[in-house]
């Protein structure tokens, strides 16, 4: 700070004592409107709150460019244009799905309006019929007197969308395009919304079990992991992967795009944390909201860092794809509280996603579950660790809160989804045939090849 006089030096450390003591709030939370002195304008506030969500929802989307550079780097040159097919397809059923019915099923008691008028009601055809069929009519709806915006609705869709692409990853090289669209499609529409209800819709995991998820450790990214685990169980393993009691290594086609990706996620989560604050109405939210990305920053810096030892010391050289997985893996775990941590403990939750995901690749290896690029062990895993990890420094959190829902919701999550695929599996089938898969998805399912000169 230069040429500041003492009273202004007085008053900057008023301010900065007001902030910290303002509470933290995250996606299960009302906004707070406060400030150091006096209220915020309602409208000020409101198109605070309203810049937050659009500019950190715009962030959460751009990680479907990271998710697909890295999923595109990550699986052979045979099979490039299929991941960016499936990504590409994946985010727009996603963001239709959502729309007509997943975010009524998510927020039923409140979040929307009926119809699409310019109060930015967004409640579809079909969610509208299934509110009707459980006994919430049109007027009830519009008794509830709260219409929601365009900006909480999009912000609220870039998370389902992310649930998705983390199936994406975990199936490559082996699936079928249109059995995994149809699953995908189930995904937004009903899986993610109706276990996310359950948290960030005032349901019975928040009110009876207190349950802690800031931005979606559980609510998201182990959504997204049980859903992988169970298709990757019944799709089987790629074709030579597993043979002689030997593990096979598939070299991705790209490194440099699969780490550009990497950073990608890295940017993205600053909205997908950050965002989750929820609000930007007053001192204390704009402190908290820079608390989070400091503290996401450095969770992912730790979980780098900490697979970058350990594959030195366990392979005598260290592993990219482990490194990259390592920073992703400590973003996950400081997902379900970025908030309350300081630095160095932020710093030490995700080196420890870092571990885990260093240790979880080879199990899957050696209990034969293909996962071509990572995510059961960087969403699944580590976003189980994150959300034990709240105990560490949360006070409210409880041992029985937090662990009771990541079971609840990983049961729920998992037979649903394992239902769902043996369904696709049996009827129409959900895995290309040998020859299709030797002679990669490009051009057996995609027709475009990514690198025809090759």
């Amino acid at each position: 700070m230069k040429n500041l006089k003492l009273p202004q030096l007085a008053g900057a450390a008023l301010v900065a004592t007001a902030a910290l003591a303002l509470p933290a709030f995250g996606q299960d939370a009302e906004p707070v409107v406060e400030a150091v002195s006096g209220e915020v304008p309602e409208q000020t506030v409101f198109i605070l709150n309203s810049f937050l969500f659009l500019v950190c929802g715009f962030l959460v989307m751009w990680m479907a460019a990271g998710f697909s550079m890295l999923e595109a780097g990550l699986v052979r040159r045979k099979n490039v244009s299929m991941q960016l097919l499936k990504n590409i397809g994946l985010f727009s059923v996603a963001g239709i799905a959502y729309y007509l019915i997943g975010y009524n099923l998510m927020y039923p008691l409140g979040n929307w309006s009926i119809g699409t008028d310019d109060t930015g009601g967004y409640l579809g055809a079909f969610g509208i019929a299934i509110l009707e069929a459980v006994g919430i009519g049109a007027g009830e709806a519009d008794d509830l007197s709260y219409a929601t915006t365009g900006s909480d609705f999009f912000f609220q869709l870039m998370f389902c969308a992310t649930t998705a692409s983390i199936v994406s990853g975990a199936l490559a090289e082996r699936i079928k395009l249109w059995p995994f669209m149809i699953f995908i499609l189930i995904l937004t529409a009903i899986i993610y919304p109706v276990q996310a209800s359950w948290k960030w819709g005032g349901g019975f995991l928040d009110s009876q079990f207190g349950f802690l998820d800031f931005a979606g450790s559980t609510v998201v990214h182990s959504v997204g992991g049980w859903a992988a685990l169970a298709g990757a169980i019944l799709l089987g393993s790629r074709m030579g992967k597993y043979e002689n009691g030997a593990v096979n290594p598939m070299p991705g086609s790209s490194m440099p795009l699969a780490t550009l990706g990497t950073f990608i996620l890295w940017l993205g989560w600053f909205g997908f944390n950050g965002g989750s604050q929820l609000a930007l109405g007053s001192v204390g939210d704009v402190a908290d909201v820079s608390r989070i990305f400091a503290n996401t920053n450095t969770a992912a810096a730790g979980g780098a860092v900490a697979a970058m030892l350990l594959t030195q010391l366990i392979y005598k050289k260290v592993d990219l794809t482990m490194v990259l997985n390592g920073a992703l893996a400590g973003l996950v775990s400081i997902t379900a509280e970025p908030l309350t941590p300081g630095l160095g403990m932020a710093t030490l939750i995700g080196a420890v996603g870092g571990v885990i995901v260093v240790f979880a690749v080879p199990l899957l290896d050696r209990l034969k579950i293909d996962d071509v690029v990572g995510a059961i062990p960087v969403h699944l895993f580590a976003g189980v660790w994150g959300t034990l990890a709240v105990l560490l420094t949360n006070p409210d959190a409880t041992f029985i809160g937090q662990l009771m829902p990541i079971i609840i919701v990983g049961i729920f999550v998992f037979v649903v989804s394992f239902v769902i695929w043996f369904i696709l599996k049996v009827t129409m089938g959900i895995r290309v045939s040998e020859e299709e898969e030797a002679m990669g998805l490009d051009k057996a399912e995609v027709g475009v090849e990514a690198y025809p000169e090759f």
